[in-house]
């Protein structure tokens, strides 16, 4: 117990100090307190001073890796507004990958859809905030916005050319614009970036840098693709954006007419040059397609040029002599300034990603997926059921990648050139075809060994009995196409050859062939300048003499008809009136096969119509044409056969074609100097019943086993 107490005496006395002594305990931990303060804000400043030193003497005025540091001075840029106006959803993909690379900067950043803005309130804002506005924009159909931009383009372009609207409306607005388009449409490249540009200018918004445009062209694009030509603007825009941030202020000197930026000077070269290549693409159609960027990068006439520098050798085309050939409309070049029709990018995107083999400087061939059902028995293509034709045996080439149309459901997502004239370096026929051969084989020989394959038809298939020349591009635009054609029929090769309707004298010129086809993809001007979005400004006329031409072949005739549900399957009267005037032996009917999200197209799966859909439209046009009736029908492919009358002999039809009686008629007008002529009616075959319309089988062959994949509904939209 006494224990106890001393202890608690002891605790005791302890705790009276203390509290007798608290002030100054109180004192030495405020002391403490304060101490550590000072220490760490001494430390904060002297770690800020020294990143700062290491950022200035590694050159933190250009864009690194890492983000910028917060400025403790005046805040000369307070956010950045990111404005899109998208139609395929490329300039939204841009913004949201620009907004991400803002918001590393430590600066606030919003995106926006025109559409779901209000300029008129929004933008006279804009005028006095310290914010960056950027505007990605694509031009499309006719140089018309994207209908999400449409009424923002619209107000801006009235209040830039109203009068009652001030000239400073916008001013202290500062802005950067960024234009998406298609170099391949000359009349209409980049014409929404170039007008808001324009109009902001006029309403006296103020530049931060030269207005720059991307190209999806990527024959014509500056670095490649419209995704490398908006990934080097945007490396220039972040760094220009963090000068500002830091209180540099050089934008546009503001000498400039119509909304075009001439400054000098101060402008660094790329900037310059860049210019150049506006105004050079204001010139002649012929400049437009060779847009410069800048013609001092251009090595010389002889070295080897890339399609993607076509622009950079302007001044080297002017200087080429130019054959026109009779009335095609098509150039062909002096051999000296003559390109090739594949850049090392395009080349290894056609190669890699969609399986083409690459013949030369414009040609290519590709395994169809019909040749590789055919040969393991799961059936062929509907040309096995309309025309007879072995899909195991059928080579698919082109002999030039380039096309003068961008049709909103191509299939190859626009990844070849495109152009209205020859103007690349010519393989000779004879290369063309060995080449093609050889690879064709080699990929055949890929599949000895395959589950599935058969033996027999893996032997056949390495004898390569027909060709369709409908792979990409437009084959007819080949100079040499006619001795093309006839070495294909020196091989025992049939030819099907399709043309898109742009080349009538080509099409006049052109020798027999198995089977000519022209793509009919809309009925009416409107409709086939919305589908097709031809190149040619004659494009309608054109589109007409080809059907004209076509009427004046007498060996087999096709008009192919692509359905796309919502856009061309309404105008039945005016397809009526398109087939009496070009009299086609036949007619192939066909839903569009939706080819999967693409910038190339707003195409979606509501667009494609089902089989029942197309054989209702089949029906309906038949009964505006007597002389045709519904021969066949290829379900899997989504598509149907009419054929003229005189190809149903005795009550039965006759689609198929006597390939080797095909052979012999070409031979022998060959060896008469073409004065042997022949029609279709020389060479047809029976068609068997289970091709006909209306059969048990649908257009499959019952020599082979329709193949289902597993938990997976039946596929009808296409082949």
């Amino acid at each position: 117990l006494d224990v106890l107490m001393d202890t608690w005496s002891y605790f005791h006395t302890c705790l009276v100090s203390i509290w007798l002594h608290r002030f100054y305990i109180y004192s030495a931990v405020a002391f403490g307190i304060g101490l550590w303060i000072v220490i760490q804000f001494t430390t904060t400043r002297t770690k800020r001073k020294v990143g700062e030193d290491l950022l200035q003497e590694l050159g933190a005025d250009k864009l690194g890796n890492g983000c910028a540091l917060p400025q403790a001075q005046e805040v000369h840029v307070t956010g950045v507004k990111i404005f899109y106006g998208s139609q395929t959803g490329t300039a939204k993909r841009f913004a949201r990958a620009l907004a991400e690379a803002v918001t590393c900067l430590n600066l606030p950043v919003e995106v926006i859809n025109m559409g779901d803005y209000d300029p008129e309130d929004g933008l006279s804002e804009e005028a006095s905030s310290r914010n960056i506005c950027v505007f990605l924009v694509a031009t499309y159909t006719e140089g018309q916005p994207p209908e999400s931009a449409a009424w923002f383009c619209k107000w801006l372009e009235e209040a830039a050319n109203d009068f009652r609207v001030g000239k400073s409306f916008l001013q202290g607005l500062r802005y950067v614009v960024f234009g998406l388009g298609n170099s391949a449409y000359a009349d209409h490249y980049n014409t929404v970036g170039r007008r808001i540009d324009r109009w902001l200018w006029m309403l006296s918004a103020s530049r931060i840098m030269t207005r720059a445009e991307g190209d999806c062209n990527v024959a014509q694009s500056k670095h490649g693709s419209i995704e490398a030509d908006f990934e080097a603007w945007k490396g220039k825009f972040l760094t220009r954006l963090q000068a500002f941030c830091k209180g540099e202020k050089k934008p546009c000197s503001g000498k400039c007419k119509k909304g075009k930026c001439k400054s000098s000077g101060k402008q660094s070269k790329e900037s310059l040059d860049h210019e150049h290549g506006t105004s050079e693409h204001e010139n002649t159609e012929a400049e437009e397609l060779f847009e410069t960027s800048s013609e001092e990068e251009a090595e010389g006439t002889d070295s080897v040029i890339d399609v993607e520098d076509l622009g950079n050798i302007m001044g080297h085309m002017k200087k080429a002599k130019v054959l026109l050939l009779e009335g095609g409309g098509m150039v062909r070049t002096d051999p000296a300034a003559a390109l090739p029709s594949c850049s090392p990018f395009l080349s290894n995107f056609l190669f890699h990603f969609s399986g083409y083999k690459l013949i030369g400087s414009h040609s290519g061939v590709k395994l169809c997926r019909w040749t590789k059902s055919m040969l393991r028995g799961r059936g062929g293509c509907y040309k096995h059921t309309f025309y007879g034709i072995e899909s195991h045996r059928c080579m698919e080439a082109t002999p030039s990648l380039a096309c003068a149309n961008k049709c909103v459901f191509c299939w190859r997502h626009h990844t070849n050139p495109v152009g209205t004239e020859w103007r690349w370096k010519m393989d000779q026929p004879e290369v063309i075809l060995q080449e093609a051969l050889e690879n064709h084989r080699n990929m055949i020989k890929q599949f000895k060994g395959v589950s599935g394959v058969r033996a027999a038809r893996l032997e056949e298939a390495l004898a390569v009995q027909h060709c369709a020349l409908s792979l990409v591009g437009e084959p007819i635009m080949y100079p040499q196409i006619n001795r093309f054609v006839r070495l294909l029929h020196q091989h025992g090769i049939s030819t099907f050859l399709v043309t898109n309707a742009q080349f009538p004298e080509e099409i006049r010129r052109l020798e027999p062939v198995t089977q000519l086809y022209v793509s009919v993809d809309a009925s009416t001007k409107e409709s086939l300048r919305r589908i097709d979005r031809p190149l040619f400004k004659d494009f309608w006329q054109r589109f007409l003499d080809s059907l004209k031409a076509l009427a004046e072949k007498q060996q087999r005739t096709v008009y192919r008809l692509t359905l796309v549900k919502a856009w061309n399957v309404d105008e039945l009267k005016a397809y009526a009136d398109l087939i009496s005037l070009g009299k086609p032996d036949f007619i192939e009917v066909k839903g569009v096969t939706y080819c999967g999200e693409s910038s190339a197209s707003s195409l979606t799966m509501a667009n494609v119509p089902w089989h029942g859909e197309v054989v209702s439209f089949v029906q309906e046009l038949a009964q505006l044409l007597p002389d045709y009736g519904i021969a066949c029908e290829h379900e899997h492919s989504n598509c149907l056969l009419l054929a003229h009358r005189k190809f149903q002999v005795d009550g039965e039809w006759r689609t198929w074609i006597d390939y080797g009686r095909f052979q012999e008629l070409v031979r022998e007008h060959e060896q008469s100097g073409g004065s042997r002529t022949f029609t279709a009616a020389e060479y047809t075959a029976r068609t068997p019943p289970w091709a006909l319309f209306g059969a048990r089988e649908r257009g499959f062959d019952p020599l082979d086993v329709r193949f289902q994949r597993k938990n997976k509904a039946r596929d009808i939209s296409g082949c």
